[in-house]
């Protein structure tokens, strides 16, 4: 092995290194890269965008949302299936936070967090006040959520800030949250680039929203190719607008029929994995608890038409 640019070949007291971006070529020294630079750059470029689309279109082996902590089965991308415990930040399935709440009633015992088994806020301070603590302590979750708060109060500057630090520190909805600020240029500047990045790495760690809309966004460029890559990829993780968008394709044609049946089994078996007796008797009875709230709404509006 010898440095690119000037030819020196490595030994014991001259350790050539790797151009990150390609790891094509090696180089003896920062000078000699400097120099090499002209040359190397359009197949360096060529080389980061192959070694970007292995990572963008290998297919992750869960969503972003993982598994939940106490049954262990792969939480549902749907978030109404779902809850958020502000004070681990863990995210519980209904399945198991129904059982905790049952065993909580029969037993007549205090509400308390399934997973780490905090008291349930009694205020809305308090409530704030254990979220700040977990802000304090560099948890991604809680920093996401007050970057969410301050975008809210529309104080985007803030707001920005926030999302930077949880997306620093690996959280994949900061990665999506930035992805809107450079695109709409609240709390920051408007930037093409930064917003696809941002797209980019929530996809990379399995966020199907964030796969469709860059399956979208190829598609609207004109790179359909690309765009039915992302919605196999989403559709796999049980993404069902994705699922839908592969259909419409289909049938126009621009999907063959074994990828389309290939990502309706995949789909299916995506679901069926976030599935339990525990999660559908849950389901069950938010759903009854919706409609009781729809009656009661309708009620009231059927009274106050009659006054």
């Amino acid at each position: 092995m010898c440095c690119a640019s000037c030819g020196t070949e490595e030994a014991d007291h001259i350790k050539l290194k790797k151009c990150t971006a390609c790891y094509l070529v090696r180089y003896c020294s920062v000078k000699c890269q400097r120099n090499h630079r002209p040359k190397h750059k359009k197949e360096c470029k060529k080389r980061a965008d192959e070694l970007r689309d292995e990572i963008l279109f290998k297919q992750p082996e869960s969503s972003h949302e993982g598994d939940c902590p106490i049954c262990c089965l792969p939480l549902s991308i749907d978030c109404d299936k779902s809850n958020l415990m502000p004070c681990c930040s863990k995210t519980i399935c209904n399945g198991c936070d129904r059982a905790n709440q049952i065993r909580e009633f029969e037993g007549k015992l205090l509400r308390k967090c399934p997973f780490c088994r905090t008291a349930t806020p009694e205020s809305q301070e308090e409530a704030d006040r254990i979220q700040m603590k977990r802000v304090g302590v560099n948890d991604p979750v809680a920093i996401r959520l007050m970057g969410f708060k301050r975008q809210e109060k529309e104080d985007y500057d803030v707001a920005f800030e926030y999302y930077t630090k949880a997306a620093g520190l690996g959280d994949v909805n900061a990665h999506f949250n930035l992805s809107f600020m450079y695109h709409e240029g609240k709390g920051v500047g408007k930037d093409k680039k930064k917003m696809w990045h941002h797209l980019e790495e929530a996809a990379i760690a399995g966020h199907t929203l964030a796969r469709h809309y860059l399956g979208c966004l190829e598609n609207r460029d004109g790179r359909m190719d690309r765009a039915v890559k992302h919605w196999i990829i989403a559709a796999n993780l049980g993404d069902d607008g994705s699922l839908e968008t592969l259909k419409d394709a289909f049938g126009e044609g621009l999907v063959s029929k074994e990828d389309f049946a290939a990502a309706l089994r995949a789909h299916q078996a995506a679901v069926d994995a976030t599935k339990s007796p525990q999660r559908e008797a849950a389901e069950l009875a938010r759903e009854e608890l919706e409609k009781i709230k729809l009656q009661r709404e309708r009620e009231v509006v059927a009274g106050n038409l009659s006054l």
